[in-house]
């Protein structure tokens, strides 16, 4: 039997019918062949893996001078509600490290004994996390 033309004699005849199961639709049994996700998550593990975090700065001596001072200035005027510009570390919740962000609201309150901020937004900031703390004198959160 030539094995091109194998086939011939039952290739034009309709497909027998199942007494058991109604015939599916084309995108029924197309969905039978569609590409087996075995490693499921896989994907996203791996762009959680190359996302890019920083390292939280260890501020030198002048540094945490400067900081100090800027704080000091903040509780002076805490009374005020001064409009404050924050660069804040934020640790990032899946992995190490985290990234700088800046913050703009009005201070609430200056808790020394607890070693954090107030922002009107309710949010707390404390000092660990402060790079920078400057009272800004425009009432604009436009960065």
């Amino acid at each position: 039997m030539d094995r091109d033309h194998a086939y011939d004699d039952i290739i034009s005849l309709d497909r027998p019918p199942s007494p058991g199961h109604p015939p599916l639709s084309r995108e029924s049994r197309a969905a039978q062949f569609s590409p087996f996700a075995a490693l499921t998550g896989f994907e996203d593990a791996i762009e959680e893996t190359a996302r890019w975090t920083d390292s939280r700065l260890d501020p030198g001596e002048e540094d945490v001078k400067r900081l100090n001072k800027q704080l000091r200035l903040l509780k002076k005027r805490e009374g005020e509600r001064p409009f404050v510009r924050l660069t804040v570390f934020q640790a990032d919740e899946k992995k190490d490290g985290g990234r700088y962000v800046t913050l703009r609201e009005r201070l609430k309150r200056v808790q020394e004994d607890e070693g954090r901020l107030l922002l009107e937004n309710g949010q707390w900031v404390a000092f660990s996390d402060l790079l920078e703390a400057e009272i800004e004198e425009t009432e604009s959160k436009e960065t």
